[in-house]
């Protein structure tokens, strides 16, 4: 029986994990797994490529990304026939794209064309979308462009945050893995092009951009508050110059004549937005504990008090 082709994988998070797991759980050839090291400074919610490198005696690399000539002739010395790349944080140079024969390929968390770039599922939520999937794709010079391999969809549930999201699709990433690895393998793998006309961009979210903006409507905010909820760096606004961030809420449809950002109540802990009502369930002011929403209003705040941004 002939070998089964070479894989050298770039991978990392929940996709990277569960996808580079279906690789080798089939007994796929992988040579060598590109990751990163755990960030101290991050909230890590996922699990450890690195780890899996290891339970499998898989060779492992962790440099901060791959465009540099030292790990372009590494990737090169191992002579890959397919490479994968599975939330790699770091762009993959088109000098390695060209190694592989049987193509390069990259499990992007979003139904492309749709939501291309970066923190696809977080921006669907903050959209109000009721569904984003898992799309495999040939890996091309520019990011989320290249032909489609396949597809699944992972609905968007009225409660679900980005975490519930998340999980979703790196379950159906790891089903896309698992159906289409023997047809790559083989050479025999579909694809399908992008409609440009239907695509769309997003670009990096920064902690800065979890500011609530109480002008707009209270689905807004709350799909913002469940998009950047833990474990991402949070929805926040401030009160007498103190930062509070809100970690969870609830929509509450009766219009208010108050200016929105004005406290309703305390107990239970509700604000005026532009249109209805936001009922603030979980927050924290900045370097406190979290605490439940009305109890933290009920020792710091009164009604009529305001937030800003």
């Amino acid at each position: 029986m002939s070998e089964r082709p070479r894989i050298v994988v770039f991978a990392y998070s929940e996709v990277g994990y569960r996808c580079t797991k279906a690789l080798l759980e089939s007994k796929a050839n992988v040579r060598a797994i590109f990751t990163y090291e755990d960030d101290p400074n991050e909230e890590v919610w996922f699990s450890s490529v690195k780890s899996l490198a290891l339970e499998y005696n898989i060779p492992y690399f962790t440099p901060e990304g791959v465009s540099d000539g030292a790990s372009i002739e590494l990737i090169r010395s191992l002579k890959p026939e397919i490479l994968f790349s599975f939330y790699y944080r770091h762009l993959i140079p088109k000098e390695v794209l060209s190694i592989p024969q049987l193509g390069a390929f990259n499990m992007h968390g979003s139904l492309l064309p749709k939501y291309r770039g970066r923190a696809c599922v977080n921006w669907a939520i903050i959209n109000g979308e009721k569904e984003t999937g898992a799309t495999l794709h040939y890996m091309t010079e520019k990011p989320d462009k290249g032909d489609i391999v396949d597809q699944e969809r992972v609905p968007i549930e009225y409660t679900d945050t980005a975490l519930d999201v998340m999980l979703k699709v790196a379950e159906a990433a790891k089903g896309i893995i698992t159906r289409t690895l023997p047809l790559i393998e083989k050479g025999i793998a579909p694809r399908r092009s992008q409609d440009p006309s239907l695509a769309s961009y997003f670009g990096r979210r920064r902690p800065e951009d979890g500011i609530i903006k109480w002008e707009k409507d209270a689905l807004q905010i709350y799909n913002l508050v469940r998009a950047v909820t833990h474990p991402y760096p949070g929805a926040f606004t401030f009160y007498k110059g103190r930062k509070i961030f809100v970690w969870k809420a609830s929509v509450l449809n009766e219009d208010s004549k108050e200016e929105p950002g004005t406290v309703l109540s305390t107990a239970p802990f509700e604000v005026a937005t532009g249109r209805g009502k936001i009922r603030i369930e979980r927050c924290q002011e900045e370097g406190k504990e979290e605490l439940d929403g009305a109890e933290w209003a009920r020792a710091n705040v009164k009604v009529n008090d305001t937030f800003c941004d």
